[in-house]
């Protein structure tokens, strides 16, 4: 039976020249979670983003089995 997991994100805007300092910024945190997730045997599925205001929300689907 396969198992599987969300791992959501929220990542605010700032003021910033740079309109891609959202992504800058959080990859490094993104890797690192899909590197954890890859180690444990997991497989990232899908994704998907939304924003509100000034947040943008990244989920994260893994399944595994």
């Amino acid at each position: 039976m396969k198992e599987y997991r969300v791992e959501a994100r929220t990542y605010y805007s700032k003021l910033s020249t740079n309109k891609n300092h959202i992504i800058e910024s959080s990859m490094p945190e993104i890797q690192s979670i899909m590197d954890e997730y890859a180690a444990d045997g997991w497989r990232l599925v899908s994704t998907d983003a939304a924003n509100f205001g000034l947040a943008l929300y990244i989920y994260l689907y893994f399944e595994k089995g």
